[in-house]
């Protein structure tokens, strides 16, 4: 299975002009980033996302996969590919599933939601946003229909209305295989898992190195 990576990006709200030359370097060297003229806060997070999925509705429809991560998840590919991707299924929709949750209305929350951007009192099944997966046909039918669903600032959320749009429900992955909060390493631990969330850049380079370098087997 062929992997194609893409970082997303918007316009850094204080050293955007700053930054603009590393990023360049980056992407002639690698030709990997993805950038659109929006500020890249948590709560255009909406829009960044469906800026990927019109990459992939232009560029690439024809992937099997679709996978959004965050930048601050620990991503164990080999096991989402073995445990949840083969043989390649269609109308799907899975990661951590959120159910029967709803906005937070109070201002001083991060994830707060006014009532005249969502009026309803609970979200559709969704999945979490530190990383979920969508078949392929299932992206390109979400990114279709986000141009008539109202945006809200919940990215995760989002993908959810759109799929109840769709008719589309969520899989349940393996019990504890996308794990929304941070868990201490351990090898053997981690090769069961798809994902866990809550890393820094560092702490993701040691973990990587002594995931993919360890020479034991795991039982």
């Amino acid at each position: 299975m062929r992997v194609v990576r893409l970082f997303l990006v918007g316009e850094h709200p204080v050293f955007g002009a700053a930054l603009r030359p590393q990023l360049r370097e980056e992407d002639e060297l690698h030709r990997d980033l993805l950038q659109q003229d929006f500020l890249d806060t948590y709560h255009n997070l909406t829009l960044k996302t469906l800026m990927g999925l019109e990459w992939v509705s232009r560029f690439c429809p024809g992937a099997t996969y679709v996978m959004k991560a965050d930048h601050d998840v620990f991503l164990n590919v080999e096991f989402l590919v073995r445990r949840l991707l083969v043989p390649p299924r269609r109308g799907l929709a899975t990661g951590h599933v959120y159910r029967n949750t709803g906005p937070l209305r109070r201002r001083a929350f991060k994830w707060f939601v006014p009532r005249e951007v969502y009026p309803e009192d609970t979200y559709p099944p969704y999945c979490g946003g530190p990383g979920y997966v969508l078949s392929g046909d299932v992206a390109l039918r979400v990114f279709a229909v986000a141009q008539t669903v109202p945006a809200i600032n919940m990215e995760d959320a989002f993908v959810g209305l759109c799929l109840r749009a769709l008719g589309l429900g969520v899989t349940d992955p393996p019990r504890g295989a996308f794990a929304m909060a941070r868990l201490p390493y351990q090898r053997c631990r981690f090769a069961r898992l798809v994902l866990v969330h809550h890393f820094t850049p560092r702490e993701l380079l040691q973990v990587w190195e002594d995931f993919r370098g360890a020479s034991q087997e795991c039982p």
